[in-house]
């Protein structure tokens, strides 16, 4: 392990940059998490302190990395709806794009050198083979994927400019809750499957949407390759202590390496809510492949990272837990800040 480090959580309020935080202190680090809370919660907040601002507020990044200097940043601060990045392409590009290299120019002015980012899956696009390596082309056909693409190449040309040593995360479906019921998903609105299928069980929506039942898999409905939250996070932390202990920047995979149907999630839900879920069959989403799995051995290899909760069933018990009672009634992360 490496030694304790103050390491900035851009977006640490968030869904996977809160249990990223979580991850940090579990291995000894201090997360000192850097977000708006437009997007994010102020509760998630548990395991080191909050600043307040935008990513794209370039002077109130750079007060923060001078009132911390930070070993690292954990860049997680991003936009992320597609159906949104659809409708307003300019404020993704503002947020995801901008506000990176207002990050990136910041770390430089200050001698922050080491930089985790949170990347998708979505840079590929539609890839032509699965399961999908790293080397396969990018080619994003929505401004989310497109603006994930830009940051990691702007990422790249700072390191070849400036030195900077960077890992870039490309994840899958994120998906599940940190066990210990501390943190969660709480999108508004919501928009991925499993949290729409738990709130369907629990009775606060109506009929979950299955888009499309005539694609060319066993059960007619896509196939996504679903990954633990906490997953996620321990791989984050992987990447970290490896760029301080002098790796080279990389950028790997993060999924379980194996695909779920909707219609394998749905009855994965039922048989842990023993509730029905209601659906109904809409049409195809434009750009949805049938198929979407991870080859995740690079990661394996440099970072010797392996998921322990992401199988299916622990996922969404896991997820029901978090989702499956009244935000009243969800225990508070009790950690020390």
């Amino acid at each position: 392990m490496a030694s304790r480090q103050t390491i900035l959580v851009t977006g640490g309020a968030g869904y996977i940059g809160s249990h990223a935080c979580k991850a940090l202190a579990a291995a000894g680090h201090l997360p000192v998490t850097y977000d708006s809370l437009v997007l994010g919660h102020e509760r998630a907040v548990a395991w080191g302190p909050l600043e307040r601002g935008d990513i794209t507020d370039r002077p109130r990044l750079a007060a923060v990395l001078a009132r911390h200097r930070p070993a690292a940043v954990m860049h997680f601060a991003a936009l992320s709806d597609v159906a949104q990045s659809m409708a307003d392409p300019g404020r993704y590009y503002a947020n995801n794009v901008g506000g990176t290299l207002c990050l990136l120019e910041a770390m430089r002015d200050h001698g922050v050198d080491r930089i985790v980012l949170s990347s998708t899956a979505s840079v590929y696009g539609v890839p032509a083979t699965v399961p999908v390596g790293e080397d396969a082309p990018l080619a994003p056909i929505n401004p989310y994927g497109a603006s994930k693409a830009m940051a990691e190449r702007l990422i790249a040309d700072f390191a070849a400019a400036h030195g900077l040593g960077w890992m870039a995360l490309r994840y899958f479906n994120a998906a599940g809750a940190d066990p210990d019921g501390e943190t969660g998903e709480d999108h508004d609105p919501e928009t991925h499957l499993i949290p729409l299928v738990l709130a369907a069980a629990a009775g606060r929506r109506g009929a979950v949407t299955v888009n499309g039942d005539d694609y060319d898999t066993p059960d007619g409905t896509c196939i996504r390759d679903y990954v633990h939250v906490s997953d996620l996070a321990d791989a984050h932390v992987l990447a970290l202590e490896a760029l301080l202990a002098g790796s080279g920047s990389a950028v790997c995979n993060l999924g379980n390496g194996a695909g779920f149907s909707v219609r394998q999630v749905i009855a994965a839900a039922e048989r842990t809510t023993g509730r029905k879920v209601p659906v109904i069959t809409g049409p195809r989403r434009p750009g949805d492949p049938a198929v979407l799995v991870a080859d995740a051995g690079r990661a394996r290899r440099l970072l010797g990272w392996a998921p322990r909760l992401s199988d299916l069933e622990t996922i969404i018990a896991t997820a029901w837990r978090w989702h499956g009672r009244p935000d009243a009634a969800r225990p508070r992360a009790t950690a020390r800040r």
